[in-house]
């Protein structure tokens, strides 16, 4: 393939520079992706500039894209019918009821242990949107967590280290199809096997969670958090002297309509819609009716739609959804029509984000930025490295810029031409670059995610970036030492 030399590393380096010290991952893609424009132009700006425009305007021929993006919109309205029909409000109620019955019943470690461990589930089971399960986690414990003389920053820990990794885990919503997105836009034929896969190699996530799990039944914490454990419990004190807690201000869920009762059923049921239509209609989108094909899952898999059926089932979920409002007697047709335009609307930006990064990835591929990339690495980079150094760069781009959606646009579209290029396993490069994007989110104390939590749980934003740094370095440690060992065994 004809690559434009030195020339084709610009955009992706010129978006990571600036994301660095800016901080403005919009306006450091679109200088990035026009710059390569510029460069396809021959140097000629008003071309140049005109093919920017039209870059982004091709991102919305494929298909695959258009479909994707407006899941992403339609999640936000999920979201917002949930919220406003109480179901949130509902849901943190019945486990609060259960929580002062059973865990405040009793003082000692056990009835700690059963709080903070039902609070990781709850994060966990919340993996629609990782700032709603911040948000849920944060507010529903807290209360709790203060009477047990748990530290804010405990809590802040849990809900942090179970937002971001069981999203990417988990891919039923906007991350899962954002990747998928990224993954067709470097021409993968089949970007939900390698989404499956990519998740069974993505051990940054997993040591996260197992770490978290291990902490808390152990109650072996170390560095900052067990200074904050001896405090809360010997002083009584859940933040330390002369903290500064945030308090969620604008970030905050959409509140329940007044006069509509709190009922947990109105979120499970939307979000059980949505996990048991995803499979279903990967079914229904990869059956070849045909008696000559094979229809054995992995074929099945293969065939099937990502982006139709994380489309399809969202639609399904929002459908279920207003048939609860309608059937409670909450919200009318049109009442539901404003909130789910209101809820599409707060996921805007991810939206962007989205067409910034496909658009980014064309481009890439046109300059074939990563087939120059592994053709001058060949003498000098070992296969077996590839994977771990990914990771690396990929957490450091991520604590830089504190965002690992920015750091996924930049990476894999480098990550997956460099491993094909270098007869690495493709599906592990992915791996590495969407735990590394997850990893330096964990670690920067300029993330969206690790901000959000801070408000939620009412924390000193530094103490829980603080405390919380050993662990996700330990599980980094942890991943990166895998990626070695896969690597240099040929996995």
């Amino acid at each position: 393939m004809e690559t434009y030399g030195l020339l084709s590393l610009l955009p992706p380096v010129l978006a990571i520079i600036l994301a660095l010290a800016t901080r403005q991952v919009f306006l450091s893609l679109l200088l990035g992706i026009a710059s390569g424009f510029l460069i396809l132009a021959g140097g000629n700006p008003l071309k140049g500039t005109l093919d920017t425009l039209g870059g982004f305007v091709t991102v919305f021929e494929s298909n695959y894209n258009t479909e994707i993006i407006i899941f992403t919109l339609l999640i936000g309205a999920l979201i917002a019918l949930i919220q406003r029909a109480g179901g949130v409000e509902g849901f943190v109620t019945r486990v609060l009821n259960w929580l002062q019955k059973k865990a405040l019943a009793a003082d000692g470690k056990d009835q700690r242990k059963k709080v903070e461990l039902l609070a990781v589930l709850t994060g966990m089971l919340i993996f629609v949107e990782s700032n709603m399960s911040n948000l849920t986690v944060g507010t529903l414990y807290r209360p709790v967590m203060d009477k047990l003389n748990i530290p804010r920053e405990k809590l802040a820990y849990i809900a942090d280290s179970t937002c971001a990794p069981v999203c990417i885990l988990i891919p039923l919503n906007a991350w899962g199809a954002y990747v998928m997105g990224l993954l067709v836009e470097q021409n993968v034929q089949e970007p939900v096997s390698m989404l499956i896969g990519a998740i069974a190699l993505n051990f940054y996530p997993m040591l996260a969670i197992l770490l978290l799990v291990f902490v808390i039944l152990s109650g072996r914490d170390f560095g900052e958090m067990k200074k904050a454990e001896t405090r809360a419990r010997t002083e009584g004190k859940v933040l330390r002297d002369g903290a500064i807690p945030m308090i969620a201000g604008e970030i905050t869920m959409m509140e329940a309509k007044e006069g509509a009762f709190p009922k947990a059923r109105n979120m499970l049921i939307p979000i059980l819609t949505l996990v048991l239509l995803m499979p279903t209609f990967l079914i229904f989108t990869g059956w070849a009716p045909t008696a000559e094909a094979s229809n054995s899952f992995y074929d099945i898999i293969n065939r099937a739609s990502g982006s139709k059926s994380v489309l399809y089932s969202v639609c399904g979920a929002i459908l279920v959804s207003m048939v609860l409002n309608k059937s409670q007697g909450i919200m009318g047709i049109r009442e539901m029509v404003d909130v789910i335009l209101k809820g599409m609307s707060g996921m805007v930006p991810l939206a962007l984000l989205m067409v910034f990064a496909f658009a980014l990835g064309t481009l890439c591929g046109d300059l074939g930025t990563g087939t120059f990339v592994a053709e001058q690495a060949k003498p000098f980079l070992s296969p077996a490295l590839v994977p771990a150094l990914i990771f690396i760069i990929s957490g450091f781009i991520a604590f830089s810029t504190g965002t690992s959606w920015g750091t996924f646009a930049i990476m894999i579209a480098i990550s997956v031409p460099l491993a094909q290029g270098l007869d690495t396993n493709v599906t592990l490069a992915v791996a590495a670059a969407l735990g590394g994007g997850v990893f330096g989110d964990h670690c920067s104390p300029t993330s969206d995610t690790s901000i959000i939590t801070s408000m939620a749980t009412a924390n000193d934003h530094i103490d829980h970036v603080r405390t919380q740094l050993p662990y996700a370095l330990v599980a980094g440690v942890g991943a990166v030492l895998i990626y070695l060992i896969l690597g240099f065994a040929g996995v």
